[in-house]
């Protein structure tokens, strides 16, 4: 696994292979079969990854959050829900009715990398970085993009292409 520290420098150096990889299963793999292979890996490498080690995301992405997580987190913080609105997010312009965190990295991320809100992490948190999800060659361009920012996904994308002979 590539050192989270290193990961965009190394990442840099294949996005244009992935590019590549990304147009060669469109053309030659099973949607299904990609599917279920990024599911097996996502499974077997992220069982012994400790994403606190990294936290990568936290520093690059800013979190979308839902009505429920704000509803949660204020709960949690003992805050007003419109306090932490007025303070901490603005609309995402993705999704209507969602909010974004106004700063990066993460307000939650501490200096050891873990979390201040582990245990009631926002839905898009939890699901990051989505390699787990059904239809992953919809969102291949998201998938390539995550790789610059975390090992795993870099590390997926490279067993994909051992499995597939795939090299430039």
């Amino acid at each position: 696994m590539v050192d989270p520290a290193k990961i965009n420098a190394v990442s840099a150096k294949c996005y244009e292979e992935n590019l590549e990889f990304r147009q060669f299963l469109k053309e030659n793999a099973d949607y299904d079969e990609v599917d279920a292979q990024f599911l097996r890996l996502h499974n077997k490498l992220f069982a012994n990854y400790d994403c606190c080690q990294c936290a990568n995301c936290c520093r690059a992405y800013a979190i979308t959050l839902t009505h429920n997580d704000i509803e949660t987190i204020t709960q949690h913080l003992g805050q007003s829900k419109d306090d932490f609105i007025i303070e901490n997010l603005e609309e995402s312009i993705f999704d209507e009715g969602e909010y974004r965190l106004k700063t990066q990295p993460c307000m939650f991320l501490c200096a050891d990398g873990k979390c201040r809100i582990q245990d009631i992490k926002p839905s898009s948190c939890k699901a990051f970085p989505f390699t787990d999800q059904p239809d992953r060659m919809l969102s291949m361009l998201g998938i390539i993009d995550f790789a610059e920012e975390c090992p795993v996904v870099f590390e997926i994308l490279e067993r994909l292409k051992e499995m597939y002979g795939f090299r430039r």
